[in-house]
């Protein structure tokens, strides 16, 4: 693979990752951005809370999209390791950090399954069984999707995964750790002070 090919896959991937679905949609909807209520990010769970639960299914969707079809795109043409692992994270940066949406997107998780399901199905649904199970127990998306960003890769390696899979699971947890923690005063009133409960009692 040459530097170009390599090169313009990442760029897609960030321009797929961009593409604001849960913004657009919403305000199309509603006439609103999305991020002005509720959880205040651009994720598939506030926009179906803002514009009902077939907009939201129909964001989530696109939102997985985002990350499939990139990584999918890079396994087709036989890349390297590291460029799937570059692809999929870019597509979640793209979608964190949208060039169309002033940089102020959503959180990256549905994005970030899409480019597991690229790779392996498999781990795909185990990395959502996963996330259910903390959904379950701790009953708060925003814990929920910290906890699991750490577990899965070690899960993943437990059960015997590796290639792909292992680097793109680090990669993913990298960048969803990393949109906490820059926007850590948020993220921790809602991870510790329950901004999200009472955020979803106003919506």
């Amino acid at each position: 693979m040459n530097t170009l090919t390599s090169l313009g896959l990442m760029v897609f991937a960030y321009i797929c990752g961009s593409l604001p679905f849960s913004i657009w949609l919403t305000r199309w909807k509603t006439g609103t951005d999305v991020r002005a209520a509720g959880s205040g990010h651009a994720t598939a769970t506030n926009t179906m809370r803002q514009a009902g639960w077939a907009v939201g299914v129909l964001v989530l969707i696109l939102d997985l999209g985002k990350g499939f079809l990139p990584v999918y795109l890079a396994l087709s043409i036989q890349s390297p390791v590291w460029i799937v692992m570059l692809v999929a994270m870019l597509a979640v940066v793209g979608h964190c950090w949208p060039l169309f949406a002033g940089f102020k997107g959503g959180m990256g998780l549905a994005t970030a399954s899409g480019t597991m399901l690229a790779i392996s199905p498999l781990a795909f649904l185990i990395g959502l069984g996963i996330l259910i199970i903390l959904l379950l127990l701790i009953k708060h998306a925003a814990r929920a999707v910290v906890i699991a960003a750490v577990v899965i890769p070690s899960v993943y390696w437990l059960v015997g995964f590796r290639g792909e899979i292992i680097w793109v699971a680090i990669g993913l947890a990298l960048v969803i750790g990393l949109r906490f923690l820059i926007d850590w005063k948020r993220q921790y009133r809602e991870l510790w002070l329950d901004r999200e409960s009472e955020a979803k009692k106003s919506a």
